[in-house]
């Protein structure tokens, strides 16, 4: 199963963490996997490039682990494609079930 933990302090968001394979089917076929992978990496490029927000980010690949902190909270841009990763994480969620996604958003 992939968990995903998105953080928010006081209402705004302050990093986000993805962890686990989904399992759906084997690797290289897992379709729930790929979608994940394909919006939480391109999130933290748009984030990079289109909004020019600074984080850290930390991976350990061989595990399916990345972590992203925002050393300030995202502007109005960075919102925006936090809020379109949720929203695209909530729908897998629903289709696939939490067999295979757990999304959870927190306060820190």
């Amino acid at each position: 199963m992939t968990k995903i933990v998105i953080r928010k302090t006081n209402g705004r968001y302050s990093g986000f963490s993805c962890s686990g394979h989904a399992g759906y089917a084997e690797s290289g076929s897992d379709i729930v996997c790929a979608a994940v992978s394909v919006l939480v990496i391109n999130t933290i490029n748009a984030m990079e490039a289109l909004a020019a927000e600074e984080m850290e980010v930390s991976t350990r690949e061989e595990e399916g682990i990345i972590d992203v902190v925002f050393p300030a909270p995202p502007a109005e841009k960075g919102v925006l494609l936090m809020d379109a990763m949720v929203l695209g994480l909530q729908s897998i969620a629903r289709q696939y079930g939490k067999k295979y996604l757990r999304l959870k958003i927190e306060e820190v």
